[in-house]
């Protein structure tokens, strides 16, 4: 299953294609479709008015929001359950509102694979708290982490503050509640749902600065985004967590309370 619509349509022309594959400018969210319906959907929509703003200072009715469901339906055909990322790209008439790009492709499981190896990195994304196209510095840092024998990488800022993974939140567990980076980073759609539905079952979590020189006290580490919302961090810097981590049973079962928005 692979399907890509450009304002509603498969990009066939020549200065479409031209146009996608040489301008590296625009935003996006990601979404796990599941029988016709997202977790979040409201953020996913609140997150693409704020890009349109930053990037394009272009403002977001709810006659867009209804078309741009219409286009995400449109693009998924018959299929009900799929991957599907939603980008607004610069229009081809200049003065005009962003285009928008869907793509649609195979769901992905979110099941949790082996706990990861991760090492940090002092890469700081721009634009921190947007979900933009300058992917590049992502990409390198997890290129130079597997060089290295590493899964992935955890960013650390000059001032030894952890805020984010390359695609991922992270959350920590201290023993006794979940811990989140308060850091310049993108607050993941999948993070707020996992901290509203904490908060719904009563488990403690807490929102702060996160020095690294903590890490080796803490109880346990998880990457969160659309894909899995409790993957286990084995080790970071090599420096192990136990496999026994409560952290990822509590996250999972937050992310069961979670329901599903119709589009």
């Amino acid at each position: 299953m692979l399907n890509i619509e450009l304002n509603g349509r498969v990009p066939s022309d020549i200065a479409d294609l031209q146009r996608l594959t040489s301008a590296n400018y625009g935003h996006f969210t990601s979404m796990q479709v599941r029988g016709l319906a997202v977790r979040g959907l409201a953020l996913h929509l609140a997150r693409l008015s704020d890009g349109n703003e930053e990037f394009f200072n272009y403002r977001m009715g709810i006659d867009d929001e209804q078309r741009l469901l219409a286009l995400i339906r449109h693009a998924l055909g018959d299929e009900t359950d799929a991957s599907v990322r939603v980008g607004f790209v610069p229009p081809s008439t200049r003065g005009a509102a962003p285009d928008i790009l869907i793509s649609v492709s195979e769901p992905r499981d979110d099941t949790a694979a082996s706990p990861l190896r991760v090492r940090t990195d002092g890469y700081r994304r721009d634009w921190p708290a947007q979900k933009h196209a300058a992917t590049m510095g992502l990409t390198y840092a997890v290129q130079q982490a597997r060089l290295a024998g590493y899964d992935d990488a955890l960013f650390v800022a000059p001032d030894n503050l952890v805020s984010e993974g390359t695609t991922w939140n992270v959350a920590f567990f201290d023993g006794d509640r979940v811990i989140w980076p308060q850091a310049p980073m993108l607050k993941g759609v999948t993070m707020v749902l996992l901290q509203l539905a904490l908060t719904m079952n009563g488990t403690p979590w807490t929102l702060r600065p996160v020095d690294a020189v903590e890490l080796p006290l803490l109880a346990g580490a998880a990457a969160v985004n659309s894909i899995c919302p409790a993957q286990p961090i084995g080790s970071i810097d090599g420096m192990p967590f136990p496999a026994d981590d409560k952290l990822v049973s509590l996250l999972r079962d937050a992310w069961e309370s979670v329901p599903f928005d119709a589009l």
